[in-house]
């Protein structure tokens, strides 16, 4: 299966389609302004030691001091010796090499730790730790085993350093691990060569953009092209292939044509599409995809397909084809977190292990970690599938300031009830000599046809003129009362 990865990038935002026969199953979004600091290094300057919150404020030139508490500093212990208090270890005006944990969020600086951690594809690099681990996630016991002999066995024992194997190393070959032993250790070394003699505050290491870390963590053997529309970023990524990855240069392209590169492909309508919460399928069904707070819910539906010999066979085509389609939403959009499906009822027991079977099927080509369940009693699907990043509604999306992200508005006829109401309310409260009404278009009309009656009876209730005036910048569920 041939695999492109198309890569749009502006100052402003890098994006990228992967796209698998011709059709977009994953889409990345950066931002330049929202992009975080997590995992970049640098070397500090230690401003103030605090000992009775056993925390320091360190300057590494942001602007505000960033926050070490003695936890986050990492010591070597011997025969299970206590910690030292953090006045014993640091001291006003002494440089450090730290990592970024946290962001900063409102006034709180960033939060950092001196124990240094480096991310490759397969393998997480621990320069000051001299043992190897396993991720948890890897809960097969002697897979672990196996994963830790093959490391010792790559990993000299004289080398400096210790390594966490990471979930995707479970299928990888040896020489992909030492690739990525040799690339983690390279990595280290530019570091610690640029911390030498530098003064602080000083960024040591940012960690990758999303253009490298996408060549780092998604191309494979099937990837057939890269293709990147900005000259600048193209020759940059060549650079980091030709020194981290020299595999993936020769798929590297520059795209040079007038078309922007996502109009060319139909990115952009994809993108559209994959905001809404209705997705068509070909057979003439099609999705309702709701995600809220707790969970994430598909509903699938016949709609117009009504193309099978009977009923029961129609069900079954629609939900085959709706598995497909929830696979490559779930990827497209990322939607993460608690998943339930509502497939459409299905009489017999052999068809829903089928479509339960092509639902795996479908979903063993997404890199990102889930767990499925069979169909529950009520005839639902539940999984769960690993939020590694914000889905792409809460990305590109905020909540519709007429609705409050309800998805749907009041009617105007709820709206003019709820004036009337609060005309008494105004009328009880202020002696004036005239109310004027400011609503939508759709609000007034209905005051002036089906409710006027209502109105009518207001005004003579309070012996007060109630005047109408039509405000078309109004949405509908917004009004004003104004005193004359």
């Amino acid at each position: 299966m041939s695999i492109e990865f198309l890569i749009n990038c502006t100052p402003q935002e890098t994006r990228i389609a992967v796209v698998e026969q011709g059709v977009v199953q994953e889409l990345h979004v950066e931002r330049t302004a929202s992009r975080g600091i997590v995992g970049n290094i640098y070397l500090g300057k230690v401003v103030r030691v605090l000992p009775g919150m056993q925390s320091a404020f360190i300057d590494i030139g942001l602007e505000r001091t960033a926050f070490l508490h003695v936890a986050d500093i990492w010591s070597e212990r011997h025969n299970g010796e206590a910690a030292k208090p953090i006045e014993r270890i640091l001291s006003e005006g002494q440089n450090l090499t730290v990592q970024v944990l946290k962001d900063p969020i409102g006034t709180k600086g960033a939060r950092l730790s001196t124990q240094i951690s480096i991310a490759g594809r397969m393998l997480v690099y621990l320069p000051q730790d001299h043992h190897i681990g396993i991720s948890q996630r890897i809960e097969d016991e002697a897979g672990r085993e196996a994963l830790r002999e093959r490391l010792t066995r790559l990993v000299p024992a004289e080398e400096p350093g210790g390594f966490i194997v990471r979930t995707m190393a479970e299928s990888a070959g040896d020489d992909e691990l030492a690739a990525d032993i040799a690339y983690l250790r390279k990595l280290w070394g530019e570091i610690q060569a640029r911390a030498v003699g530098a003064t602080p505050p000083r960024l040591l290491y940012e960690d990758l953009n999303l253009a490298q870390r996408a060549l780092r963590d998604l191309v494979d053997d099937d990837t057939g092209r890269i293709v990147i529309d900005s000259r600048e970023n193209f020759h940059k990524l060549s650079a980091f292939a030709q020194q981290y990855m020299p595999k993936v240069l020769p798929l590297l392209g520059h795209y040079t044509g007038e078309r922007p590169l996502f109009d060319l492909h139909s990115i952009e309508d994809e993108i559209q599409k994959a905001l809404g919460r209705r997705v068509d399928l070909k057979s003439g069904g099609y999705l309702i995809i709701d995600q809220t707070e707790a969970m994430t819910t598909v509903d699938v539906n016949t709609g117009g397909f009504v193309g099978a010999r009977n009923f029961d066979d129609t069900i079954f085509k629609t939900n085959l084809e709706a598995a497909q389609s929830i696979a490559r939403q779930l990827r497209l959009r990322n939607l993460g977190g608690i998943i339930i499906i509502d497939f459409i009822d299905m009489e017999t027991a052999e068809h829903r292990d089928m479509v339960l079977e092509e639902f795996r099927k479908a979903l063993a080509r997404d890199h990102t970690k889930m767990s499925i369940n069979g169909f529950t009693a009520l005839g639902l699907v539940e999984m769960t599938r690993k939020r590694t990043r914000e889905s792409l509604a809460h990305l590109l999306c905020e909540p519709c300031p007429t609705c409050d992200g309800r998805g749907e508005v009041k009617t105007a006829r709820t709206v003019c009830y709820e004036i009337l109401r609060e005309l008494l309310r105004e009328a009880r409260q202020f002696n004036a000599r005239e109310f004027r009404v400011l609503a939508s278009p759709q609000v007034i009309d209905l005051f002036l046809d089906e409710e006027s009656q209502a109105l009518a009876m207001l005004s003579d209730f309070i012996d007060k003129k109630i005047s109408l005036h039509p405000e078309a910048s109004y949405t509908q569920e917004q009004f004003d009362i104004v005193l004359l």
